[in-house]
């Protein structure tokens, strides 16, 4: 399915400013705000002037807190080309959590937005840290610097921190290679380029926080193309649709909670959703129970392509949805590394059919910024890498993922994976999310507990408890069924849609 994309060659907004300086590379979907590609490289460039008069050399670290802005992206382009790592921050960490990864990053310049500051309040920041506010002093700064390109451009990257859904965020730092500003990252190139298509007549649709590493990314290869990217400030399923046919958008990158959300729209609105436009929809983040990826294939075509990989960067597979029809659950073959289904235990690796850790052989390093001690866990002896993921490979190497091994439930002797029970009970209509996950039991070990946030117009109690374990009983072997469910008004999500699980969990095991 790989599309020969002439356009694949122009790879820096600065290229297309000279081409096509008039052109929108961002477009704000709520307030309208946009930017044209001469005033992108005109203010990344006045960025990149601004941060080395601060004193940033080549592999400093600049931290970005902010809500989805177009000056979200002027600093990350700005960062990219003076060689600089460029670490964004979720907007929706605690002062203290936020504190920590600015401190931890190494970060010498933080840019944040007026709310972000005053939310940080008395957080201790590191001595010396040079602060800039998007309502004030970076604009400030900003004008009096050239709108020339500074005389050592070097291609900067990210410095992202994982979401932290399972203990601490940790950095993923990806060495800098001393390359051109104009070089691609080689993986987006495969999935988006060559994958999908994108080019210079592109409608891009944002749905997500930028701080995440797909919606930056991609977001970031939108302008390296050419295309015109329209930023969601924040998702909303309905709004959504209405964009997609506004602007004509050809190729969105979703995750799979949006999914759900939009297909919990009311029948009509969905009906009347013109989706014709759209070529390619991307989505990875968090795996796809297989009834909504399903549904979501019969509604929008056979656009959907699937990637399975982390901030890390050590592997990818990948697949389109003609091939997850005939794989259903699949995450994909290789695109980058090789997957290999190992036993943890003995360290052997399992045949195709047989439940392992996944690591992927063959793939490119990466480290966890000041944690060598992370970074050794996630290798094994043979020098492959993993993710912490749980899963296996079927007769034709696509790869089909059970769950995080953090996650898994071990109940008499039996193992569990609960993400097979969240995918049948996601679709029940009454259930707006779920988790499930194991709780002490004297017995057995661990016995499945759910806990639901019940859907508008459902109201929770024994009843709605009872009608759910049905459901769940009807489709799945007894073991794999939770013994009781609870209620929660809202379970704790990122933005991104991955599911903070331990945080319900820890609930739980506190109490035993």
């Amino acid at each position: 399915m790989v599309r020969k994309n002439k356009e694949a060659r122009l790879t820096h907004p600065s290229v297309h400013a000279a081409v096509t300086p008039d052109k929108i590379a961002y477009l704000m979907a709520g307030s309208g705000a946009a930017l044209t590609y001469r005033q992108l490289d005109e203010r990344s460039n006045q960025g990149a002037h601004l941060f080395r008069s601060a004193g940033l050399a080549t592999g400093d670290c600049v931290a970005i807190l902010m809500e989805n802005c177009l000056e979200f992206l002027e600093i990350c382009w700005a960062a990219q080309r003076a060689g600089l790592y460029y670490s964004p921050i979720s907007r929706f960490l605690k002062k203290d959590e936020v504190a920590y990864i600015i401190a931890d990053s190494g970060a010498k310049v933080l840019v944040a937005s007026p709310a972000m500051l005053a939310g940080l309040g008395d957080a201790a920041l590191p001595a010396g840290l040079i602060v800039f506010s998007t309502g004030s002093s970076w604009q400030e700064a900003l004008a009096g610097q050239p709108i020339t390109p500074i005389a050592d451009e070097i291609a900067g990257a990210d410095m992202l921190y994982s979401s932290g859904t399972t203990g601490r965020p940790k950095g993923v730092l990806q060495p800098l290679k001393h390359q051109p500003i104009t070089t691609l990252h080689p993986l987006l190139k495969l999935l988006a380029v060559d994958m999908i298509g994108m080019n210079s007549d592109s409608v891009y649709l944002s749905p997500a926080p930028l701080y995440h590493a797909a919606p930056l990314r991609f977001s970031m290869l939108s302008a390296a193309v050419g295309a015109t990217a329209v930023i969601m400030e924040k998702f909303d399923a309905e709004l959504y649709l209405n964009l997609v046919a506004k602007h004509r958008v050809t190729h969105s990158q979703l995750v799979p909670t949006m999914f759900v959300r939009l297909l919990k729209l009311p029948e009509a609105v969905r009906a009347a959703a013109d989706i014709s436009s759209l070529r390619g929809a991307v989505h990875a983040a968090a795996p796809c129970p297989p009834d909504v990826k399903e549904a979501m294939i019969a509604w929008w075509g056979p656009i959907l392509i699937e990637y399975y990989a982390g901030t890390e960067g050590n592997g990818c597979t990948v697949i389109n949805s003609t091939e997850w029809l005939a794989h259903r659950g699949s995450v994909g073959r290789a695109l980058v590394g090789k997957p290999k289904i190992v036993d943890d235990e003995t360290g052997e690796v399992l045949p195709n059919g047989k439940i392992g850790s996944v690591y992927f052989a063959d793939g490119p390093q990466f480290k966890y910024h000041n944690l060598p001690a992370q970074t050794a866990k996630a290798y094994n002896a043979e020098g492959w890498s993993t993710l912490g993921d749980v899963g296996y490979l079927d007769d034709e190497d696509y790869l089909h993922l059970t769950d995080r091994k953090a996650y898994m439930i071990i109940s008499g002797g039996v193992n569990i994976y609960p993400q097979e029970t969240e995918d049948v009970l996601i679709m029940h209509p009454a259930v707006q999310d779920v988790a499930v996950f194991g709780i002490p039991h004297a017995e057995m070990g661990e016995e499945v507990k759910a806990v639901v946030q019940p859907a508008e117009g459902f109201e929770a109690g024994p009843a709605l408890a009872e009608e759910l374990m049905e459901f769940c009983r009807a489709r799945l072997s007894p073991l794999k069924c939770p013994r009781s469910i609870d209620f929660d008004p809202e379970l704790p999500r990122t933005p991104t849609g991955k599911l903070l699980k331990r945080l319900v969990r820890d609930r739980y095991w506190a109490k035993a």
